[in-house]
Parts: C-alpha cells; structure tokens; sequence
C-alpha cells in the first residue's frame, strides 16, 4: 500500500466549486499546519465569474485548428472598473442567458442546499451568489488574484521537507512569488483550453475568412447572429442551448452532429440538422457534410465540441499529465498523480454533476493527505488505469455518464468512511452518498429539462421537480405497486 506521510501544508490550485470543497474537507481534518488557495480571478467561482464581452478580446488569439493543450498559463484581460481601478479578467464560458441543466437539489453542496425560493434550474447568478456564500467561511485559507504559473518538485530527497514550488504571480501588484507546500490539489478546472478539431481545409478557411469561425467560449449573446446563417457544430448541452437561443433571431441554424444527442435535443422546428462536417470550402464560405450535402454562404461557425485538458503549470513533470488533451495520464481514480501521489486533482470526469464529485473526491483525498487512509501500491494504481483503458478509448477515459456518476460518488464515500478515526482530530468532513431518491433525479434530469423548456419563460417560476409532473414517491409507488401485481 501507498502511505503519504508527513504532510503539513497543502496547496489548493483554483478557489472554484471544486477548489473551495476541497479546502473545506483539508480543513476538517485538523491536521494541516497550512492550507491555502490560489485563484487567478479577484473573486471564488471560478468559472461561474461572468466576464461578459471581454472574453471576445481573446477571440484573435484563438488558433484554428485547436487540437493541443496550451503551453503556457492563459493571460488576464486587464480593464479598468468604474472606480478607477485596474482588476484582470479570465473569460468565463458563461453566457448572458446561461441556467444549469442540473436541478439545485442534486446539484448542490451536502451542506448548504439552494435557496428554495430560486429556480429549479438557476441562473448563473444565483449559483456565482451560492458558490461566494458557500466559501465565506474559508476566505482566510484564499488568495485572490493569485496566478499559480509553474508547480515543480522539490530536489530535496527529505521527506520531512517540502515537496513541492509553487510558483506564482500577484496580479495586483504584479510581484512574483515562490512557496513550497508538501502537497497539491489542482482544482482549476477543465473549461478554459477550447477544443477545435482539425478537419480538412479548416485552416485555409479561417485564413480566407477570419472571425468566421468561434468557440461557443466566446458566445454571449444571439444577437449578433440576428439573420444569419448560423452552424452549430456538436451536440453537447451548450450547443443544444445556444442554438435553441440563436434560432428565435434566424431562420438559418444549422446543427452538426456525429451522433443524435440523447439527453437535451432541440424540438424547435426551425433547427436543421446535418451530419458531421467533411471538408470547409472557402470559396463561397461553403461546408460539405459527411453524406455529401453542403451549405454555402455561411456566416457564422460556432464550435460547441469542448475543451482540452490543460495543465500548463505542470509542463515540468517527468510523467507528463496531459499530452494529447484527451484525457490526464498516470492519474489513479480521476484523482491521485500516482508517480508522486501529494498531488491530486478534482473533477476531472465529465457528464457528471460536478458540485457533489469534487465533495466525494476531497473527501478522499483529505483522508489521504491526512494519513487516515492509504493509497494502493504503484503497480495497483497503474493497473487501475489500463484496465479503464481496456474498455474506454482515450478520449471517453474521464466519462462517468449516469449510472457511472452515481456508483463513483457512493465508492468514493464508502472509501472515505473507511477510514481509521483519530481520537483527538476527529473522523473529517463526511462526504456525500446517493440515495434511491438521489439515483432516480440523476437518472430523470434530461427529461426534467426537457418538461421545463417546454414552459418557456415561464420554467423560471419552476421551484420542484413535482411541478414538471416528476414525483420520486408516486414513482416509487408505482413500482411497488408493479412488483405486487408482478409480470
């Protein structure tokens, strides 16, 4: 077994959702002699900090095709605030009319639910209001504004010395800093690298025609694309949204996709649907289709195909974890660097609820930091990874769609529980577990969705699932009722 001892400090990379559970669980351990968060931005939620059109000042950077992780830390936009003061923006993915996908009662923290007076799916501002309120209890632990640039291992062959340099910018005073700590957590996130694939004459097109081609990172509004012939490309959650938004101000919105979604598919009548994209033509601003069909004359392209995993300050890392973009290497459970298991990251599966994953992952890896659980050997963990890899492409590595989710959540509490209690530190933060309430929510929530879309502007007055007619107790005992009368 895999013992991590002797750790007194530990550094939390990114004060988001993840980022702050992850402080809240280190704490709960009290054992740590320091515990401090670095967040780029000047406020906690990570990506959920609204950045409005500033993001579209990074639009000229964005390269076409973008199909490796960046290489170097993303650089703040600076603006100056109506007081006269300087603050550095990060661009968020969030748009104006952004609302989760996730019903607040299973997307929230164990420990503090959403307001029930708010929407059932909330608006962004409700959950960037939440995440601050949720964190107020640990702003001593964040540094705000704190860009973590470079993350090295020590030389030092001591145990009982740090294992880690962190190297980091104070963006308020420019100052650059250096502090060791023994162990890390990377909780910042897989949403800022955009994902653009290469596909045949994508280059000579964006060159022909430039600010043609975007990421749904830069989307904030339809407006622009008020009367225009607009492609969609993937069918993930937010191309699904931003073509449902962009269709009420065109006639032209034309979604590809490599496979039919079957979660949030528009039934708007006025999407139009087509397969992948075979070839750009820049003659005529045209695309032709895998079956051959093309469109030409088209005025915008927004790319909603995701993001890359991207750790640019750990470029020094013998073991590198991330090459391809695809997925993170030498990464035992989604979580625990096996080379050098004092790091750890959070959140790293996808198709998930996020918000209860990292609580479930802390969890763990605070009880490991801590010395309350071990780690299996090297060998098991490395074998934990080929066996993921025997039945997932690269690319599906980190997918953990429903039940896949709802199974890790509850290993990963029965893993944490198990842990030897000590008697003057107590027995840690306890993590979540999905009930059969909990399962039937996770595995209901696209049709739920679904139902609340149907209401239009007013799903925003939807405060429970049981008003969308999605009732866990009559269900349950509807099945009861089919059990009795039996086949």
């Amino acid at each position: 077994m895999e013992t991590v001892t002797y750790i007194r400090s530990v550094a939390v990379i990114g004060a988001g959702p993840a980022g702050t559970a992850a402080v809240k669980y280190l704490k709960a351990e009290n054992c740590f002699d320091r515990i401090a968060a670095f967040e780029q931005r000047d406020e906690v939620g990570g990506v959920w900090n609204f950045t409005g059109n500033v993001s579209q000042q990074y639009q000229s950077d964005l390269t076409i095709p973008r199909t490796k992780p960046a290489e170097s830390v993303e650089r703040p936009v600076s603006v100056r605030t109506p007081s006269g003061l300087m603050t550095h923006l990060f661009p968020s993915p969030i748009y104006d009319a952004l609302e989760t996908n996730i019903p607040h009662t299973l997307m929230g923290f164990t420990d503090k639910p959403f307001p029930k007076d708010c929407p059932l799916f909330p608006p962004f501002g409700t959950v960037k209001q939440y995440l601050e309120e949720y964190a107020d209890d640990i702003r001593t632990h964040i540094r705000l504004a704190s860009q973590v640039e470079q993350v090295r291992i020590s030389t030092s062959d001591d145990a009982h010395k740090p294992q880690w340099n962190l190297s980091y910018t104070d963006l308020s005073s420019g100052r650059k800093c250096e502090e060791c700590f023994d162990a890390v957590v990377c909780a910042s996130g897989h949403y800022s690298d955009p994902y653009i694939p290469n596909i045949p004459g994508i280059s000579e097109f964006d060159a022909a025609h430039p600010g043609v081609i975007s990421h749904s990172k830069y989307y904030r509004n339809p407006r622009p694309y008020s009367d225009k012939k607009v492609i969609i490309v993937g069918n993930s959650a937010s191309g699904i949204d931003i073509s449902r938004q962009i269709c009420a101000f065109t006639a032209h919105v034309i979604v590809s996709e490599k496979e039919k979604s079957t979660t949030l598919h528009s039934d708007s009548g006025s999407i139009m649907y087509r397969p992948e994209i075979a070839e750009f033509i820049a003659e005529n601003r045209t695309l032709r289709f895998v079956n051959g069909e093309e469109e030409i004359e088209v005025d915008h392209i927004i790319f909603c195909t995701g993001y890359q995993y991207s750790f640019p300050f750990l470029r020094d890392l013998h073991q590198p974890v991330a090459t391809t973009g695809e997925r993170t290497s030498h990464v035992y459970q989604h979580i625990f660097y096996y080379p050098r298991p004092t790091l750890a990251f959070l959140t790293l599966p996808q198709r998930i609820v996020p918000f209860p994953i990292a609580e479930a992952q802390a969890a763990y890896i605070a009880r490991v930091f801590s010395g309350r659980l071990t780690l299996p050997t090297f060998a098991e963990m490395k074998a934990w990874e080929r066996g993921v890899l025997q039945t997932k492409d690269s690319k599906a590595f980190h997918n953990l769609g429903y039940p896949e989710d709802v199974d890790y959540i509850n290993t990963l509490y029965h893993i944490s529980m198990s842990a030897r209690v000590c008697e003057t530190r107590g027995a840690g933060k306890t993590p979540p577990f999905w009930d059969e309430e909990k399962r039937w929510t996770r595995q209901q929530f696209p049709m739920i969705k679904q139902a609340a879309l149907k209401l239009g502007e007013n799903r925003c007055d939807v405060r429970c699932m049981r008003d969308l007619g999605f009732d866990f107790e009559a269900w349950k005992r509807e099945e009861h009722l089919k059990q009795k009368v039996g086949p």
